[in-house]
């Protein structure tokens, strides 16, 4: 098991822009988890009425997943912002300060392309399902919209944490990788 990071929670400073950013994502941090505990209360409520009450469950399975890939899609700018997502630091630590400044550059860039990437075409697809009101192939048959949002939402605020990081990074306010000189 690998031992604890060194890197720590991105930093805001008295940034305007940083702390408004921290906050939204935040925000998107406990919606996740209300999402998250909202799935499980109804999986509890699908077990008891298939299993103890012997009826039949409509809609449950469906909201529960269609929670679960919301809550891990708006969760990704709060997991960001604590730097949670997997990351492998053994490059960035070998390098000079320097270089490691320039190696964040790139890999910070070229996230924010790919993250604008993904919400581009997750933002179309949304879209697309509101504009010709998609609805699931179940009984419940819910509007596909409404779980769809989840994707634009997310990575839009992704988006704006990975950009705030790379502001924080250029303003000297955080570390390249949240690594502190040693």
């Amino acid at each position: 098991m690998a031992g604890q990071s060194s890197a720590v929670t991105s930093r805001t400073g008295n940034n305007p822009f940083l702390r408004g950013v921290a906050a939204l994502s935040t925000l998107a941090g406990w919606c996740s988890a209300a999402m998250i505990v909202a799935a499980v209360a109804i999986t509890c409520q699908m077990i008891f009425v298939r299993f103890v009450l012997n009826q039949s469950t409509v809609w449950q399975t469906e909201a529960v997943v269609y929670l679960a890939i919301g809550a891990t899609l708006v969760g990704l700018p709060y997991v960001q912002r604590l730097r949670g997502h997997v990351n492998v630091d053994l490059i960035p630590l070998a390098l000079s300060k320097t270089a490691r400044y320039y190696m964040y550059l790139l890999t910070m860039t070229l996230s924010i392309l790919i993250v604008a990437i993904v919400l581009f075409y997750g933002y179309e697809h949304w879209h697309l399902a509101y504009e010709r009101n998609w609805k699931s192939d179940t009984i419940w048959a819910v509007r596909l919209w409404i779980p769809y949002l989840s994707i634009p939402v997310g990575f839009g605020l992704f988006l704006l944490q990975l950009i705030a990081d790379l502001v924080a990074v250029l303003l000297k306010i955080d570390a390249p990788f949240g690594l502190e000189d040693v």
